[in-house]
């Protein structure tokens, strides 16, 4: 019988992966990341020494500069006075009796004047600080000018003469109390002066400014005021 020849077997047969260790080379190389992730971190400052970790820490915890709290205070209303005035304004016409010619109003005013301190001007040179002690140097409180409540004054008498009367019949505005109101005020305006108004805006102030440098850590506040300009004559 003729031999058969066998054709050699060249059919790929493929055989299910081995489970061994993986390569000396892969096991360094992910050592060394898991070494070199803590020390980068380190060195960031985002985990503790891992050298000394009871290492004492420096914490600035310095109190926060008044400068920055006062910084929106341009003007400081320390005090507010309200004032009672009676203005008796009388207008009378020469050789002439009051009856034919002539007008005589009293006016009841309130008004209100603020004591104020400036405090714009408030730079370095006029704030020292020294440890837990700061020293506030401000220039003189100041009178703000009167303002007249119109809600509250009312004319509380009025006489007039026939001549005054019977202009007032064409006239568009027959009476006019701007007179009255401007002498009103400078009546409250020296009331204002001879009060104590500017002795408690000192002393309001330094209670404001020693209660501020307090809450900012400051133990000692000192509180001075520039003497008062003279008086215009």
């Amino acid at each position: 019988m003729p031999q058969q020849l066998l054709e050699p077997d060249t059919a790929v047969r493929t055989k299910p992966p081995r489970r061994g260790r993986p390569p000396l080379k892969l096991l360094a190389a992910v050592a060394a990341v898991a070494f070199a992730v803590p020390i980068g971190a380190q060195v960031a400052g985002v985990l503790p020494n891992l050298n000394d970790p009871f290492a004492q820490q420096t914490v600035d915890r310095s109190p926060a500069p008044l400068m920055v709290a006062l910084a929106d205070l341009s003007e400081y209303h320390a005090a507010t006075g309200t004032f009672q005035v009676l203005v008796d304004l009388e207008r009378d016409t020469p050789y002439l009796p009051s009856v034919i010619s002539g007008e005589r109003t009293t006016l009841f005013a309130v008004g209100e004047v603020d004591a104020l301190v400036d405090l714009a001007d408030l730079g370095p040179e006029r704030v020292t600080v020294s440890g837990g002690a700061v020293t506030i140097a401000l220039p003189a409180p100041r009178l703000a000018p009167a303002a007249i409540d119109p809600a509250e004054s009312r004319v509380v008498g009025r006489d007039r003469g026939i001549a005054e009367r019977l202009a007032g019949l064409v006239a568009d505005n027959p009476v006019d109390d701007q007179e009255l109101y401007r002498m009103a005020a400078e009546q409250v305006d020296a009331a204002a002066r001879q009060s104590d108004l500017l002795v408690r805006a000192e002393t309001n102030t330094r209670e404001m400014l020693t209660s501020l440098a307090g809450s900012l850590g400051y133990e000692q506040v000192t509180v001075t005021f520039d003497a008062p300009a003279p008086a215009a004559e």
